[in-house]
């Protein structure tokens, strides 16, 4: 699946309807046949099993290739044109809709989905949220969601450390989020390779909790780049741990300086209202046009 991280590439990716109960497959694309002849004559036929969600085999085809005609080739393609065009597909879609979507990146464990559902039940009534769910396995966050009555859909990516486009556009299409609304996609938990996966988001949302080290922005600089938020989560446990919020903010702020930062507590509320403040602001934006 990815060529930063070496995901496998028989991976299954599922797809269930926390609402229906159903659950689906991600279908792989059908292997492709090449046919070589050698230099001395000798004619090789093979193929290549390209997966939806394997960008990284292009770059397995390309050195294959390479190989047989006994030549050098430049590996700097676009590995990920596929996903860019579907996650264009994805932005136009939302778009239509007036729905701000946002990708919520962390580590394992940040408290993403604490967040999300404490955010959920705080603004019910005010505004319209859905969550496309993602993780390796279990359909257990997916659950999480759908007690407190909003629409959700689990993604189980297998071995996969990362959503992509193309799951985010099958999620969508079964969650069915209303317009005018916020779509929240909850990412599996890593540092690395969602920081280079388009899914058409509005924006990413870097998660960082008190429990973490306050130097995480600058070992993970690439998704503290990508990302217009970050939150700082589980600030009641600040009495408790070593983590300095304010180098923490100077790093982060070091790597980007655009960067917007809330520092909140799920637990006891704290900072919460900066945090939806924002949220309401910039979808009343983008329903305004």
């Amino acid at each position: 699946m990815c060529v930063t991280c070496g995901c496998s590439d028989d991976n299954n990716v599922k797809i269930t309807n926390s609402q229906t109960g159903k659950t689906k497959l991600v279908e792989a694309e059908s292997a492709t046949s090449h046919t070589h002849r050698l230099s001395d004559g000798t004619v090789i036929n093979h193929s290549h099993p390209v997966k939806t969600q394997d960008p990284s085999s292009a770059i397995k085809v390309s050195r294959l290739h390479g190989q047989m005609h006994g030549r050098k080739i430049s590996l700097e393609q676009d590995i990920l044109k596929k996903n860019n065009l579907i996650a264009a597909q994805n932005r136009n879609w939302f778009q239509a809709r007036n729905i701000l979507a946002l990708n919520l990146v962390s580590s394992p464990g940040a408290g993403k989905t604490t967040l999300l559902t404490r955010t959920i039940k705080d603004l019910q009534g005010e505004i319209a949220l859905s969550v496309i769910e993602g993780d390796q396995e279990t359909v257990n966050d997916a659950q999480k969601i759908r007690e407190t009555g909003c629409k959700v859909v689990q993604i189980n990516t297998g071995t996969g450390c990362h959503l992509e486009a193309n799951m985010v556009q099958k999620g969508y299409q079964e969650i069915d989020p209303s317009p005018n609304s916020v779509v929240m996609i909850e990412n599996v938990g890593n540092l690395v390779c969602p920081a280079l996966f388009d899914l058409g988001e509005d924006a990413k949302v870097a998660i960082l909790s008190v429990t973490e080290g306050d130097d995480k922005p600058l070992k993970y600089p690439h998704m503290f780049r990508a990302s217009k938020v970050m939150i700082l989560t589980k600030i009641d446990l600040l009495p408790y741990v070593q983590f300095n919020v304010d180098r923490c903010f100077k790093y982060a702020q070091q790597v980007n300086p655009e960067l917007t930062i809330f520092q909140v507590s799920a637990v006891t509320g704290e900072g919460l209202n900066n945090w939806y403040e924002w949220l309401s602001q910039v979808l009343s934006s983008k329903v305004k046009g």
